[in-house]
């Protein structure tokens, strides 16, 4: 009985009509094409004190479209149509971009100069004791993201050090020349000055912090007392612009100033109003410093600052 039954069921599948697909539609008028095309252009749519003186861009197009159809022949059908539309266009382009004899072609070119943010920002580490992050299992998470952290510092230096020959002395000599130039730049007003050292939206903030600090004070006097006390690196980060090309990148390093600094304020009647610039005091201060790896001319720049 069940082989009978079995016997029936593969006739029936047997004298089923394959399903042919319906042969291919002719091209549609030209005009309609340029119709067509038309329609799918784009759409652009702590010490005592703190210091004196902080997408990827990311953007996606997805165009999703529910197919539906009895055989995957309707797919291909649609995968042609959008090739043949992309041909018609780039010929209709090149057709149209014709210029007469001397004319020269202008194109629009866009430069990241900074990603205008600061990628993982620091944070101190809480300490945990040593019987906590071997024998628990919280604290073997946490050995995990210490590692995890100090390699993305590794990394990030390895390849700073690769592309433009960085060592720590140079750069902390470079670092503690831009910290002094944009405290006292910050304290003359001058903000088309600190443009050159600071990048676009680190300027921005700057310059409101002038602004309130002038509607207070009339003048201010700043003093770096050097040496430094102290400088150093909290945190080393890469931001990649293109996963096929490592060059295509931006350090961020970030560092811990401690300095001796002297500081006086006054009113419009030139009598001081806050500090004392015979005195010296210590200050802490957290700067993020950005660098491109593929800008011709590149240097360090001020990209943001961390209050903890």
């Amino acid at each position: 009985m069940a082989l009978a039954r079995l016997g029936q069921s593969l006739s029936r599948r047997l004298h089923r009509p394959l399903f042919v697909p319906p042969p291919p539609l002719p091209p549609p008028p030209t005009d309609y094409h340029a119709a067509f095309v038309r329609s799918f252009s784009p759409t652009h749519t702590g010490a005592c004190l703190r210091g004196f003186a902080s997408l990827t861009h990311n953007s996606s197009s997805v165009i999703g479209h529910k197919l539906g159809g009895p055989s995957p022949v309707h797919i291909v059908k649609v995968l042609n149509l959008v090739v043949d539309l992309d041909h018609n266009r780039q010929m209709s382009t090149a057709t149209a971009s014709k210029a007469p004899v001397g004319a020269r072609k202008v194109g629009l070119k866009v430069v990241m100069m900074s990603p205008g943010f600061v990628y993982e920002p620091y944070s101190p580490r809480e300490r945990i004791p040593f019987w906590k992050r071997w024998f628990t299992l919280s604290g073997w998470r946490r050995t995990k993201e210490d590692i995890i952290l100090e390699m993305k510092n590794a990394y990030a230096v390895s390849r700073l050090r690769k592309k433009t020959g960085y060592t720590k002395k140079q750069f902390y000599d470079q670092a503690l020349n831009i910290y002094k130039e944009a405290n006292t730049l910050m304290a003359h007003g001058d903000t088309s000055a600190l443009r050159k050292i600071l990048t676009e939206r680190m300027h921005s903030t700057m310059k409101n912090e002038i602004k309130r600090r002038q509607s207070k004070w009339s003048s201010v006097h700043w003093e770096l007392v050097e040496p430094a006390v102290s400088i150093r690196t909290l945190r080393a980060r890469m931001i990649g612009l293109d996963k096929n090309d490592l060059d295509k990148a931006f350090i961020q390093l970030t560092l811990e100033f401690v300095t001796k600094q002297k500081f006086e304020a006054y009113n419009s009647k030139g009598v001081v109003v806050s500090g004392d610039k015979s005195k010296e005091v210590l200050v802490k201060d957290i700067w993020v410093f950005e660098r491109s790896l593929f800008h011709p001319g590149a240097y360090w720049r001020v990209c943001g600052r961390i209050t903890l």
